[in-house]
């Protein structure tokens, strides 16, 4: 008893030779002999046993574990069973205590393995949340408490609702009981705080793969749905005015179109376009025609029922849908309402100012099936009504109407014509330096001499050419008449000049640099003749792509001039990237100096930014010497307009070259900026 008291006690104290050692004592004292050892398994002793040492085997389920070894002793049958009856109580102390060295290393490493993933989940940026089957925490993370602001002891045992938001619609979703899919709720912090969260539930499971709960991983995405929600503002709603635009109006009405036809009501979309906008905004300024719009659209919001839908489609034009309609003819009385929504004076910067307006109205389904019909069919009817035809200002579409739409298909198709048959012609505006009032070049604007209409204005016949993509074969008569005047030109010896001619934004391409250059080089032309007027919108879609073009062109040698600055949406911060050379203050600021401060600052603001961009800066539209003497104070470098001269024909402007002494100094060609 002793012996296995010992046996024990030596396992359970002792490591390596120390209990090799004591247990070989114990074996020699069990058998009274004087050598004896113990020989661990796959272990050599230093030496051989003695001839008549008595060896017993140590083994526990055939596993060998090692080995005693006795000699010296009486040897006898007592000793022997003696020694085996130590070698079994050995092999199951053995066994015993390496299974549980084995289970503690494992428990060890199971341990040190949670503390490693616990250190993962709280390092980790996203919130993890475990909850039982019932919806009670039972595991919070730092991320979750970075999160919700609720410490692990806060929020470990409460319910998972304690942080759904009053109104979250996700409450009732049969998702909460299975998990495996994503989804974007509404949750809410300790502080109170509602955010959008993206979470996504993944179900936990017992050894035997069944569910005690469910992993709920959330992360904070309340800037992304604020710049969708912003994004979609923008997409679908009128910057100015905030009222649904044309794209948002087209989806809401085909959507209640769809509503009439089960129900069998009628519909109507009116057309509105405001009389007398252009000139106020032409003589009071941008900003002032700003303000009428909105305070138009928010009368008109005021005299339509909630489920109307007024919306801006563009400039001062306007589109109601009317639905729930019994009859048809209700929308004419809506229509009466609009206009006396216009019929009180608006109080804009001191002036009283009254606006009017021309109504069309087409009717569903009579006029059409979908939105885009009806608002083209109300646009006829507007027409109409803007040309008085009509009483009050408001008519309804009626077949006849397309008549009209005729007229402007005759032009377009006129204007092809001319395109082929010398119809079309240049007249030149020149550009005069204020320094020394001497020409730096000249803007080349295309003009149409009809055989039986005579010279059509341009407002006629260039917005038809942009709406239906004429623009871009007029674009490439213009550079190719341009070249060819300065050839002529050229021959005669005028030093270069430079001749400014206006790129669309649908003949901005990338084939442009391509044909600019080709152009040049026809006509035997230095590419200080040539100058390329862009309009900023075209420059607000695919910047990187735009830049590149630019930037081949400016490698020929043509210069870039960007017009209309200031009307655009974004340009300040990508102008520093652009390679151009001049800025051209649009003339809806200049007509306002220097009476109106708000043009003023503006103008002033595009020159300094000139100045701070090494940039030249010309005004265009400067018809007066007060305009002229703002600009010259405030450091414009080149003007245009009608107090210099208006556009000439060619052979005008080469007389008023001679006559008024317009040649260009040798400063302002051949490169000399």
């Amino acid at each position: 008893m002793a012996s296995s008291a010992a046996l024990c006690d030596a396992v359970l104290r002792l490591r390596g030779p120390a209990l090799a050692a004591e247990l070989g004592r114990i074996a020699g004292e069990v058998t009274h002999s004087p050598w004896a050892r113990y020989v661990p398994a796959d272990t050599a002793p230093a030496s051989a046993p003695p001839p008549d040492a008595l060896v017993q085997d140590i083994a526990h389920d055939d596993c060998r574990l090692g080995r005693f070894e006795v000699a010296g002793g009486p040897g006898g049958p007592a000793e022997r069973r003696s020694l085996e009856n130590l070698a079994r109580l050995a092999a199951g102390v053995l066994h015993v205590h390496s299974l549980a060295q084995r289970s503690t290393h494992a428990y060890a490493q199971v341990e040190a393995m949670l503390q490693h993933q616990a250190q993962i989940l709280d390092q980790i940026h996203e919130s993890v949340v475990t909850m039982d089957q019932h919806g009670f925490i039972t595991s919070w993370n730092k991320g979750a408490e970075r999160l919700f602001g609720y410490t692990p002891v806060e929020a470990i045992g409460r319910n998972i609702l304690f942080l759904y938001d009053d109104e979250d619609p996700t409450f009732h979703d049969p998702f909460l009981m299975q998990g495996g899919r994503l989804m974007e709720v509404r949750r809410k912090k300790k502080s109170g705080e509602v955010f959008w969260a993206s979470l996504s539930l993944s179900p936990l499971v017992d050894a035997n793969d069944r569910s005690t709960g469910l992993i709920a991983y959330l992360t904070d995405i309340t800037e992304r749905k604020q710049a969708e929600e912003r994004i979609h503002h923008l997409a679908y709603y009128d910057a100015l005015t905030g009222l649904p635009n044309r794209t948002l109006l087209t989806k809401l009405v085909d959507q209640a179109l769809s509503v009439a036809q089960r129900t069998k009501s009628h519909g109507c979309v009116l057309f509105i376009d405001l009389n007398r906008f252009k000139l106020i905004n032409d003589t009071l300024g941008r900003v002032a025609g700003d303000q009428l719009l909105r305070e138009v659209a928010q009368r008109f919001r005021m005299a339509l029922r909630e489920q109307d839908v007024v919306a801006r489609l563009n400039g001062d034009e306007f589109a109601v849908g009317l639905f729930e309609l019994t009859q048809h003819y209700e929308a004419g009385t809506v229509a009466q309402k609009l206009m006396a929504a216009l019929s009180q004076p608006f109080l804009i910067d001191g002036h009283d100012l009254r606006v009017g307006a021309a109504i069309g109205i087409s009717v569903y389904p009579e006029d059409g099936q979908d939105a885009e019909t009806l608002l083209r069919q109300a646009d006829i009817a507007m027409y109409r009504a803007k040309q008085g035809a009509e009483v009050d200002g408001v008519a309804f579409y009626s077949a006849d109407m397309n008549q009209g739409m005729h007229e402007r298909m005759r032009i377009e198709s006129g204007l092809r014509h001319a395109l082929g048959s010398n119809q079309l012609l240049l007249h030149y505006q020149p550009k005069f330096s204020i320094g020394d009032g001497s020409i730096i070049g000249a803007e080349a604007l295309v003009r149409w001499q009809h055989p039986e209409r005579g010279m059509v204005p341009p407002g006629e016949f260039i917005p038809l050419a942009e709406a239906t993509g004429l623009v871009v074969q007029v674009g490439e008569w213009v550079l190719e008449a341009v070249c060819a005047q300065a050839q002529a030109w050229k021959r005669a010896g005028m030093r270069p000049i430079r001749l400014a001619v206006n790129v669309s934004a649908r003949e901005f391409t990338a084939t442009l640099p391509d044909r600019v250059q080709n152009t040049l080089r026809r006509y035997e032309l230095e590419p200080e003749w040539l100058e390329l007027e862009i309009t900023e919108s075209t420059l607000m879609h695919n910047i990187d792509r735009v830049i590149a073009i630019m930037d081949r062109i400016s490698a020929l040698g043509v210069t870039l001039s960007l017009d209309d600055f200031g009307t655009g949406y974004s340009s300040l911060s990508y102008l520093k990237r652009f390679p151009i050379d001049t800025l051209k203050i649009d003339r809806s600021f200049t007509t306002g100096i220097p009476h109106d401060s708000s043009d003023c600052a503006i103008a002033s603001t595009i020159v300094s930014i000139s100045r701070q961009l090494s940039l030249r800066v010309i005004a265009e539209g400067v018809e007066t010497v007060d305009q002229l003497t703002f600009l010259e104070r405030a450091g414009c470098d080149e003007v245009q307009g009608y107090l210099y001269s208006r556009p000439l024909p060619p052979l005008e402007f080469e007389r008023a070259l001679v006559e008024k002494g317009w040649a260009p100094s040798a400063a302002h060609s051949g490169g000399g900026e």
